[in-house]
């Protein structure tokens, strides 16, 4: 089993955001493995969902502990995403390992971090038109039919490219539940993406690339950069957290789908000076103290 202190040191940076913003596991760790490390991206789907198996439930107790999960929100989650995740894997099977579908899983992953970044975009969006909404009279009424569809949906992208347990479903149930506060959208996605990821990780255990090494060298910097960004997260400002994650997931997403090097420079530059810009006032200070997304 071959140790990479690199990739332990890019763990403990992912893992510190994991923790600091309920989110950006897969987003964030795969691209990096994948740009930086020359991992195959299907080795690096496969690795890097083993190692959130361990690394989700660090955020998850939090919330549970806190009362701020929505168990029934969560059964009708997992009933949808964890048989899609493992289908996805099993799709990833049947297309095979060679050159093609590695190339065509770096597009799809291209897609789903650009899918991310404009979801946290949307989310940000929502929050800033709408008024603090607080809960009616009585118990949430779940939608069980279109809440099983967002684990459906989630859990099939997640399944191909690890990417979305935490991004994507949280937009879709900010959209199906406006009502639900910030720290509750977070505790019941974290919640629910605990068997979300274990099947997918499971189907790649089984049919996709896991590499041991570079898992175990993944959770060696992902469990205390985790650990410190949940600790931290209280006082770490949202309305910097989300601008940066969004502009790292912006620049991994386009990279993987092949944008040349003048093209990138240019989009990146405008996203620097007007987007992040904008995106930080956006961001109301009240919500710096909510639970991060």
């Amino acid at each position: 089993m071959h140790f990479d202190v690199g990739v332990a040191a890019a763990g403990l940076v992912v893992g510190f955001v994991v923790g600091l913003t309920g989110m950006g596991g897969g987003a964030l760790m795969t691209p990096i493995l994948v740009l930086i490390f020359n991992v195959q991206p299907l080795a690096a789907v496969s690795s890097d969902l083993v190692a959130s198996v361990i690394m989700k439930p660090v955020g998850a107790g939090v919330h549970l502990r806190r009362g701020t999960v929505h168990n029934e929100l969560v059964r009708w989650l997992v009933v949808g995403s964890v048989p899609s995740a493992f289908l996805g894997v099993i799709i990833l099977k049947h297309l095979g390992h060679g050159t093609a579908v590695q190339d065509n899983l770096k597009l799809a992953l291209g897609a789903a971090l650009l899918l991310a970044s404009g979801s946290i975009v949307a989310k940000t969006l929502l929050q800033a038109r709408r008024a603090p909404v607080a809960h009616a009279d009585g118990p949430l009424v779940v939608k069980r039919a279109r809440t099983m569809l967002i684990g459906v949906l989630g859990g099939l992208i997640v399944g191909m490219t690890s990417v979305g347990s935490g991004s994507l479903m949280i937009v879709m149930l900010l959209m199906l539940y406006p009502a639900l506060t910030a720290s509750e959208l977070v505790g019941t996605d974290l919640v629910q993406a605990i068997p979300l990821v274990a099947s997918a990780a499971l189907g790649h255990l089984l049919f996709g690339d896991f590499k041991l090494g570079l898992t175990a060298s993944l959770l060696v910097g992902c469990l205390p950069g985790v650990y410190v960004g949940a600790r931290v997260s209280a006082r770490a400002p949202d309305r910097i957290i989300r601008p940066a994650l969004v502009f790292v997931l912006l620049a991994s997403a386009l990279k993987l789908l092949n944008m040349g090097t003048t093209a990138l420079g240019i989009t990146l530059a405008v996203a620097a000076v007007v987007g992040m810009p904008l995106l930080y006032r956006l961001s109301s200070p009240r919500r710096d103290t909510a639970a991060r997304v």
